[in-house]
């Protein structure tokens, strides 16, 4: 066993490559303004080598640091009235703490809501006036209970229940609650329930009663008019996420006729007249603007790529996070040019992505492939395996993928059945065969990548972070011959343990996968556990860890190690300060250097 220290060969001087410019060039998330003071905005950035959370007044042009923390903070919500920023604080990437409280410009942290112990979030929505909260918590001891707290008084619980739940929206006059929640004990698919902020049930919807098909709902949001009770719902009844307007005191349901193939969701125009419909298809996005009166449905220019998030300004002009696969990052605004740009380095671009559809086991599978210009095959190639599972990899801007490409690999990212964005058939299907049914998926596509002469059989990477990680290992425990390194991140790593030790919410989630508790149902956590076919693996294995991580343990890692070591199986690990993943930036670049070192031992 080898554990790495974080100064692989060859991380010495010389001029910074464009890798590590990257992961270095100061990013920003899409702002978020204060709704009835549209110039206050709150954003994240990675300014000073951490990820924190930025005020900004628009008027003035100033923009102050919120928050300063070792680990980073992102988690945070500027109130309506745009007086306070909200932020959530934990101990060092455990996810486990509570909320805080500051000015907008500036001042003491404070606790926002006394008489609520340490948690983890489960959503949180501030009433207009700036001193009404619901807050949402959850806990292994209750659940999930949601509190409402006025004035800074004592909080109320309004809600409890053992199963997974969370705040959706409130109303525009705070008089009605969203709740998503999944009582009925499926967590990938969630029923709404409206109460007043007494608790009394105003209204109910779930998608999950009187049929076979497993269908979801989320809370997309209130309209944003005092007295309007209609409130905005994506749902699942076509196949695919599409939105509604549900007008919780009539029960009156209005589908929207929008005929655009792939994911939709939508958000409300301030005045509450139209909707901001964001469309994600086949791995890319764009925006359209939806008129209630007449039904018209309008495209928003943006630029071919990745809209990652957009939001409806109070002038009818919109502001979105865009990028590609070979263009960084960027806030642009619909009203003309950039909306942040920060000071100093640039990230380089990259290399555009080429589409391949392959075909699978349970139909036809999308992977999305970069390679060095100009470079032919055979090439070393990764495979780099998104998390989620529910979720999918775009033709978006990504440091990872493009620093592998950099140093002359190919890299291919599937979008396995599991993922999002092509179907609920195809994102529901992972429930079958844990792990097991994606991996189906990754060797059809790696088939392909080899018999057409993009990589080399003998220099396979397979690698991932959070599911993509418990992806790699179960990987390379059951295809052997397969790999040739495996590069696994946060990753589940042991199941049953990962299961009695994670946050409770991810409890819910490993329940409705696999149909039980490990205890209900062995044979299918065993089926799927890397820690099963650890004894199988021939590849060496990378395996980084955040000691702090409520999602992937670290214990279910050790054990996993521990299996490795008895045999003395070709393995380092790496453990460092955080919790799932890390928000400083020098982290992020040791962590990559770490594993560009280690494929270049293992494939030369």
């Amino acid at each position: 066993m080898t554990e790495s220290n974080g100064a692989p060969r060859g991380a010495g001087g010389g001029s910074m490559p464009d890798w590590e410019k990257r992961f270095r060039a100061p990013r920003v998330s899409l702002p978020d303004w204060a709704e009835d003071a549209p110039d206050r905005s709150l954003f994240v950035s990675n300014a000073t080598g951490t990820y924190e959370l930025y005020a900004w007044d628009r008027t003035t042009g100033e923009q102050r640091r919120a928050t300063d923390r070792p680990n980073g903070t992102t988690d945070g919500l500027l109130s309506p009235d745009g007086e306070w920023i909200w932020w959530f604080s934990d101990k060092d990437g455990d996810e486990f703490g509570v909320w805080l409280r500051q000015p907008f410009g500036g001042g003491e942290d404070v606790p926002a809501v006394d008489g609520l112990e340490a948690s983890y979030p489960a959503g949180l929505a501030i009433g207009r006036d700036g001193s009404t909260a619901v807050v949402g918590r959850s806990t292994d001891e209750d659940g999930t209970t949601i509190h409402v707290v006025r004035g800074g008084g004592a909080p109320q619980e309004i809600y409890r229940h053992r199963e997974s739940a969370g705040v959706g929206d409130l109303s525009h006059d705070g008089t009605l609650i969203a709740i998503e929640h999944t009582e009925h004990g499926d967590a990938m698919h969630a029923a709404l329930r409206v109460v007043r902020p007494d608790g009394t049930t105003v209204a109910e919807l779930d998608d999950t009663k009187g049929g076979s098909q497993e269908l979801g709902l989320e809370v997309l949001g209130f309209a944003p008019v005092d007295g309007d009770t209609r409130l905005l719902v994506g749902h699942q009844r076509r196949g695919r996420w599409e939105p509604m307007v549900w007008d919780v005191a009539s029960g009156e349901e209005t589908a929207l006729a929008l005929y655009l193939p792939g994911d939709v969701s939508a958000e409300w125009y301030p005045d509450g007249s139209a909707l901001l419909v964001a469309h994600s298809f086949e791995a890319r996005s764009d925006l359209w603007r939806y008129e209630f009166g007449s039904g018209a449905l309008t495209h928003v220019e943006t630029p071919p790529g990745t809209v990652s998030g957009a939001t409806a300004r109070p002038d009818g002009s919109v502001e979105y996070l865009w990028s590609s696969a070979a263009e960084p990052s960027v806030v642009r605004s619909t009203s003309g040019g950039v909306v942040l740009d920060p000071p100093g380095l640039k990230a380089p671009a990259s290399v555009p992505v080429e589409d391949v559809w392959v075909e699978g086991p349970g139909g036809r599978i999308h992977a999305l492939v970069q390679k060095p210009a100009g470079a032919t095959g055979p090439l070393p190639t990764v495979f780099e395996v998104h998390g989620g599972p529910t979720w999918h990899d775009s033709d978006s801007f990504a440091a990872g993928p493009a620093a592998w490409v950099d140093h002359g690999y190919a890299v291919v990212r599937v979008n396995y059945r599991g993922s999002t964005g092509y179907g609920r058939e195809w994102t529901d299907a992972l429930k079958h065969r844990v792990g097991l049914i994606e991996l189906e998926d990754v060797s059809a596509v790696r088939e392909w990548a080899v018999s057409s002469g993009l990589a080399d059989p003998d220099r396979l990477v397979l690698a991932g972070g959070s599911w993509g990680g418990y992806l790699t290992l179960l990987g390379v425990g059951t295809q052997p011959d397969a790999w040739a390194v495996g590069l696994a991140a946060v990753p589940v790593a042991d199941y049953v343990t990962a299961y009695h030790d994670e946050m409770e919410a991810l409890k819910a989630l490993d329940r409705t996968l696999f149909g039980g508790t490990p205890e209900e149902v062995p044979d299918r956590f065993t089926a799927s556990s890397p820690l099963t076919y650890v004894d199988e693996v021939k590849a060496p294995v990378y395996i980084s860890a955040g000691v702090n991580d409520p999602r992937c343990p670290i214990r279910q890692i050790d054990n996993y190690v521990d299996r490795l070591v008895a045999r003395g199986a070709t393995h380092e690990v790496y453990r460092y300060d955080a919790g799932h993943g890390s928000l400083v930036v020098e982290e992020r670049i040791k962590q990559v250097r770490l594993e560009l070192d280690f494929a270049a031992r293992h494939l030369s």
